[in-house]
């Protein structure tokens, strides 16, 4: 079992939604965690790790060594046992993990999370040897088990996306060793980034603001507002710097060392491999969106000046509400039944899986110092249910990230069939329900509203929302990219990183931009650089995939729902070309990132008209 932070808790493509305290903040659900365990001191907690630990134990013992020699059936069966106890230790961990969202502040949140992953890395140590005797099965003899066990087929999904690590894997004491050393590695460094973010105050016009609150503020109406908030961030963060810069480049390190054991030909395939996409899908996503920064950011960047009555922007104007933006706040019950009214109209089945997570405490919306920033949807395990985490503060923006979050939601809750081990979908397509329930809501709000002011404020929001998650994410990935090229040559220092943040902050963003220099710190709040290297691109991916989706929905195409609902369904079965077939589009055509990226093109299209 790998123990890194579930990337999926850091869902923060959308300004704001930062905790704090407001009117909005009055009445607003939190979490329930105890579907999963009471407290940390729950008598099933320890009960369900001594019984990890005992069958952890008794599998090694009982088939350590004898994979080869195994008939298909009884590796099936293998295969089930090993199932059930990572799903138990998914269980804790998935705890762990939300108790420790719900407060980072907290110390005691903090030590037992990092307790409970040394207890499950420990745990799983003994499970480790099966997914490393399996890859070293030649494949003539993988298919000889394969075609005598119907019970080892239903495995072939997990087998295949399993296979892909095979000429990565390196032997057992260093598989063993890399993975016992996590702890007090690189989940080490992370736990350092989040508790040094969490504890970090930021100084705005004489308060004193967590990050998270300070960073709100750049949304704010007020333009000296935003400006002293950016002032107050740079200045926090640039006390740090240097404490930021040694985190980045110890885990570059690390993982240039690890990629060239492991043989990866460059720094993002480790990412891609994980997420079942080749290199050149990639490289075509990354240079159809480079190749639209002029039509997309840089086009609407400077209609945004106009109508600021700028003439540049300033980096703390880029989410600025625009002057006759519709500001007025929308109340959780209403932001509750705009999201399921749009789901339901689109399929009563995806709503009423949505329903569920109002009717019981999954949602944790309330404002609080402590509780992490943006939002995400956790799935924990099959056999409970997911988690969902957002910061309402009751404008249009929190709406549409509700409906992002429990988008996620009900594809977890409907991957969930395939079981602990095949419902994970790969981060290129876990965007995939999220970003169409949120075009979903959008759509029905722009539908609605005929209030010309009103309607293109919404519509500016969309394309920011957009270029949020295709063009700033392209461009955090292109950052990252020169960053890991460059550290190969030896230690970075803070400057040359934020000459190389502001490099691609110039070329994705454009002219309409005057960046001040105490911007070059603003790398270092980024949880993903840290947590999750390259990730970010997947954002990109899962909008410009749905914006493609969507297209096709809006032609009428037949059936559309219900091989929608079998998509997510799939989790992790199917990889992106089966997935995408019924609906006749295909992710390694060069022109299907062109169709998502025409659709931001025409919203901006829209936007000029009406200027």
């Amino acid at each position: 079992m790998t123990i890194p932070e579930d990337p999926r808790l850091r869902d923060t493509t959308r300004p704001g939604g930062a905790p704090g305290v407001g009117p909005a903040g009055e009445g607003l659900p939190a979490w329930d965690l105890s579907d999963l365990y009471r407290s940390p001191e729950d008598p099933a907690l320890v009960a369900d790790l001594d019984k990890a630990e005992s069958e952890a134990k008794a599998f090694q013992a009982a088939h350590a060594g004898r994979i080869a020699t195994m008939s298909g059936d009884a590796l099936a069966e293998a295969i089930v046992s090993y199932e059930a106890i990572e799903e138990r230790l998914g269980r804790a961990m998935s705890y762990g993990q939300l108790l420790f969202s719900g407060d980072a502040q907290d110390p005691a949140n903090g030590r037992f999370y990092q307790t409970l992953q040394e207890r499950v890395t420990s745990i799983s140590s003994h499970l480790l040897f099966l997914t490393l005797e399996i890859n070293r099965l030649e494949e003539a003899a993988l298919e000889a088990k394969l075609a005598g066990s119907r019970a080892l087929a239903r495995w072939q999904p997990w087998l295949r996306d399993l296979r892909v690590f095979r000429p990565h894997q390196l032997s057992d004491e260093l598989e063993k060793l890399l993975h016992e050393k996590e702890v007090t590695g690189r989940s080490a460094w992370n736990r350092l980034f989040d508790e040094t973010v969490a504890g970090m105050r930021v100084q705005v016009a004489g308060e004193e603001l967590t990050v998270s609150s300070a960073l709100n503020k750049l949304s704010d109406r007020d333009r000296d507002v935003r400006a002293a908030a950016a002032k107050g961030i740079s200045e926090a963060f640039g006390e740090k710097i240097r404490l930021f810069s040694l985190i980045t480049n110890v885990l570059a390190k690390d993982k240039e060392i690890i990629d060239g054991w492991r043989q990866y030909p460059r720094p993002t395939s480790a990412r891609n491999r994980a997420n079942m996409v080749e290199d050149e899908v990639v490289d075509a996503l990354v240079t159809a969106v480079r190749e639209s920064f002029p039509r997309l950011s840089h086009r609407y960047y400077a209609m945004k000046a106009k109508w600021l009555g700028l003439p540049k922007l300033k980096h703390w104007d880029r989410n600025a509400p625009l002057p006759d933006q519709d500001d007025s706040q929308i109340a959780w019950p209403e932001a509750i039944e705009r999201v399921l009214g749009s789901y339901r109209a689109f399929s009563p089945e995806l709503a009423d899986l949505g329903r569920r997570f109002f009717d019981r405490p999954w949602v944790d919306a309330a404002l609080r110092p402590g509780k992490a920033s943006g939002a995400f949807a956790h799935p924990t395990v099959p056999s409970v249910h997911p988690y969902l985490l957002v910061n309402f503060h009751g404008k249009t923006r929190d709406v549409m990230t509700l409906a992002h979050e429990l988008g996620h939601g009900v594809h977890q809750i409907l991957a969930g069939r395939q079981g602990y081990l095949m419902s994970s979908t790969p981060l290129t397509l876990a965007e995939t329900a999220s970003v169409f329930g949120e075009m979903l809501t959008f759509r029905a709000l722009l539908d609605a509203e005929k209030d010309p002011k009103r309607r293109r404020g919404l519509l500016a929001s969309k394309v920011e929302d957009m270029l949020n998650t295709v063009v700033r994410q392209i461009a955090f990935y292109r950052f990252e990219t020169l960053l890991h090229d460059e550290r190969r040559k030896g230690e970075v220092a803070h400057e040359r990183i934020g000459e190389l943040w502001m490099q691609v902050q110039d070329e994705s963003l454009g002219p309409a931009f005057d960046f001040t220099p105490d911007y070059h710190v603003y790398w270092a709040y980024i949880p993903h650089f840290v947590h999750t290297p390259f990730y970010v691109y997947a954002y990109a991916f899962g909008d410009c995939l749905v914006n493609a989706l969507y297209g096709v929905f809006r032609e009428g195409h037949p059936g559309f729902q219900q091989k929608y609902l079998e998509m997510l369904a799939a989790g992790g079965t199917k990889r992106h070309k089966e997935l995408l077939a019924p609906f006749g589009l295909d992710a390694s055509d060069p022109a299907f990132w062109h169709k998502g990226l025409d659709v931001i093109s025409g919203f901006i299209d829209e936007l000029e008209k009406a200027e």
